[in-house]
């Protein structure tokens, strides 16, 4: 069995990838752009830097490693105005979230000259080609490899907190979908992604990674695209579960609430206590309810099946965890959780922008694009009311 390494890192510090659609400024369509916009920024040379992705509509902006939530986000805002800068005379404009309002999937190129975007389209084929999505990457680093599988299976228990906060794709190819986040069930689709594996130690990690690859499932460690998972190269544990989210600001808030749970659960573990984790049916139940539901769902929150209104939940959580986000100067943007809650997300202010405009969906473009550059959310229409709470048989998959 191969041992995988897990790099040495800084306690708790933190680096964001941000991805990001081009769309083009008159039609509100995704545009071809990235290869472009990349050609005209040159090679990156050091963080914080812009990347291809999968399709050619893509850019994914990824911040240099930061102790502050604040320092990471300064550094995506910067790079967005940049490359705004360089779009502008394109025709092109920046959004950011879940899924496209009404593009096509089909119409969508993927980047050439890549043989890993080839093999995974080559081997999902329909599916793969579906995957006109897009989400924010949180990396935070962890001082011992043993604390590693431990803290993901407590962070599962906020999967769908993570999920709801950031959740921004009610739309899919023209259609409302009814979902908060359609992309988290689109993703799931791919073989190698959605909720990984409770684990016990690195060694079973390493076991199943070793199964993988000799079965040919995956050729590098990177192709298990988990929601949360591992990442032994940066010595981080990467949250893949959110949305592509619309502001730098909310950006700010989910990064801080990711980096003191990770803090929070690695001091329980320096303590010798025990993190609690859920069963696996109960977190892939969590994680269908608030993809539906959003910040309307009910979830499962303990082994024994006891259940809350995520936004409760959320409201008891942030003040819990402040005196973490003190010790990591995150108290701003942890605050900003609350913002959320009481204020939308990204999937709420979509629907309503779209009712106010009688249905046009290039109106939530246009939205989204505003949103982008502004850092903040559109608080311009009143907080979304909360809706009649279905019942538990309601919410269940």
């Amino acid at each position: 069995m191969s041992t995988i390494d897990f790099a040495r890192s800084e306690r708790s510090r933190l680096g964001l990838e941000w991805e990001i659609a081009c769309v083009d400024r008159r039609s509100g369509e995704l545009s071809p752009a990235a290869p472009d916009l990349l050609g005209r920024l040159g090679p990156p040379t050091a963080f914080p830097h812009v990347t291809g992705e999968l399709l050619t509509n893509t850019v994914e902006i990824v911040s240099a490693p930061h102790h502050k939530a604040a320092n990471a986000v300064t550094d995506l805002t910067r790079m967005v105005e940049r490359v705004h800068r360089l779009a502008e005379p394109m025709g092109v404009q920046l959004m950011s979230s879940g899924t496209h309002p009404f593009s096509q999937w089909f119409q969508q190129q993927v980047t050439p000259g890549n043989d890993r975007y080839a093999t995974l389209i080559d081997r999902t084929r329909w599916w793969g080609r579906q995957m006109m999505i897009w989400g924010v990457h949180v990396h935070v680093a962890v001082d011992d490899r043993d604390k590693v599988l431990p803290i993901i299976d407590g962070l599962l228990t906020y999967l769908p907190h993570f999920q709801a906060l950031s959740a921004s794709s009610p739309f899919w190819a023209g259609e409302t979908t009814g979902y908060a986040s359609n992309r988290a069930l689109m993703f799931q689709q791919l073989p190698t992604a959605g909720l990984p594996p409770q684990l016990s130690n690195w060694s079973e990690y390493q076991a199943l990674v070793d199964d993988l690859t000799r079965t040919g499932v995956i050729d590098v460690l990177s192709e298990l695209r988990w929601d949360i998972r591992p990442s032994p190269r940066w010595g981080t544990i990467e949250v893949r579960t959110f949305d592509g989210i619309s502001t730098a600001n909310e950006i700010g808030a989910v990064a801080a609430l990711t980096q003191c749970l990770v803090e929070h659960f690695s001091r329980e573990l320096d303590a010798g206590r025990r993190i609690p984790a859920l069963q696996p049916w109960f977190v892939r139940e969590n994680k269908w309810r608030t993809a539906r539901y959003g910040m309307d769902a009910i979830i499962i929150r303990n082994p024994a099946g006891d259940e809350e209104l995520v936004t409760d939940d959320l409201r008891a959580l942030v003040p819990a965890l402040e005196p973490i986000a003190s010790d990591l100067g995150c108290t701003s943007e942890l605050m900003d959780v609350l913002e959320i809650v009481e204020h939308g997300a990204s999937y709420q202010r979509q629907l309503q922008v779209a009712q106010a405009a009688g249905g046009s969906l290039k109106a939530v473009v246009s939205s989204l694009v505003r949103e982008l550059l502004e850092g903040r959310p559109d608080r311009s229409r009143p907080a979304p009311a909360a809706g009649v709470t279905p019942d538990r048989s309601a919410q269940a998959d």
